[in-house]
């Protein structure tokens, strides 16, 4: 049996992961495969995967792009959701801001640098033709410590799934004031460039796994009824996502690396582009 730690954010989209491990999917194939949730999201995810703390990510694209670029020996292997990511911003509800202009000039709250809340708040800004330079930014490492932060006033808005901040939406803690979908596919497949020269066959089995799950997903019995009980949304929200949501079994293109490079050059977040093959497996 080898032993693979994966890690990801502890949301739907990542069901798909679960129900395999649960059905013994990757036991059979005599694969440990060790799932671990990451609140904080892509920002320590990036971390984790330099530190040899996992070997596997489940990582926002702009995200995992920017760290291998500064550094991060890994490589993407995989789109995993195909689809954009929408990203609601959102205010407290009691928030003096009503309407995406208001937020010019204010502080927006981010799980961490380098994260996608950080990233797609500059991507946001520039959606607003703000000035990127005024930006100010509140870390509060996750979704809980956002939510301190905006009702204390510490910070005064903050980007987050949109279908996963709903609940706070729907309990009148947040109130949602605009959506910013990512310009490129949502999440990909990292995994270490230690691991993808050990174990390359293992990689390949445990891709052949997922995407046989995700193929099949939307189609699964009662699939509505199990996202919207384990990630306490409602039925119609869950509805709506899947007909957002679309998986992906292929690799990044060239063309979307070369559209996702360009992008985070043009706000600086990067300093340089590089080749495909230093990015894609």
């Amino acid at each position: 049996m080898t032993t693979i730690k994966i890690v990801g954010v502890p949301e739907h989209f990542n069901l798909p992961w679960q129900l395999s491990i649960e059905k013994g999917e990757f036991e059979a194939e005599n694969i440990d495969l060790q799932w671990t949730n990451v609140p904080e999201g892509t920002g320590k995810m990036c971390q984790m995967l330099r530190d040899k703390e996992t070997d596997i990510a489940v990582i926002l694209t702009e995200g995992i792009v920017k760290d291998i670029i500064a550094g991060n020996p890994s490589k993407i292997v995989q789109v995993y959701v195909e689809s954009p990511l929408i990203w609601g911003i959102h205010v407290a509800a009691n928030s003096k801001h009503q309407k995406l202009p208001d937020l010019k000039n204010t502080k927006a709250a981010i799980s961490r640098l380098g994260s996608g809340s950080h990233l797609m708040s500059i991507v946001n800004a520039q959606n607003q033709y703000w000035k990127i330079d005024n930006l100010q930014f509140e870390i509060v490492n996750t979704i809980d410590g956002a939510v301190e932060a905006l009702t204390n006033q510490t910070a005064d808005y903050f980007m987050w799934e949109r279908f996963m901040t709903k609940p706070l939406v729907d309990a009148e803690i947040f109130r949602k004031i605009g959506d910013c979908p990512t310009p490129w596919p949502c999440f990909v497949i990292a995994v270490r460039d230690e691991i993808l020269e050990k174990h390359p066959k293992i990689i390949d089995k445990i891709l052949e796994i997922i995407n046989a799950t995700t193929s099949e997903f939307k189609e699964m019995s009662n699939i509505n009824e199990n996202l919207a009980s384990r990630y306490n949304l409602k039925i119609e929200d869950i509805e709506e996502w899947l007909s957002l949501t679309e998986w992906s079994q292929e690799q990044l293109s060239k063309k979307m690396l070369n559209k996702v490079q360009n992008q985070l050059f043009e706000l600086s977040i990067i300093d340089k582009k590089v080749t495909f093959e230093t990015i894609v497996r």
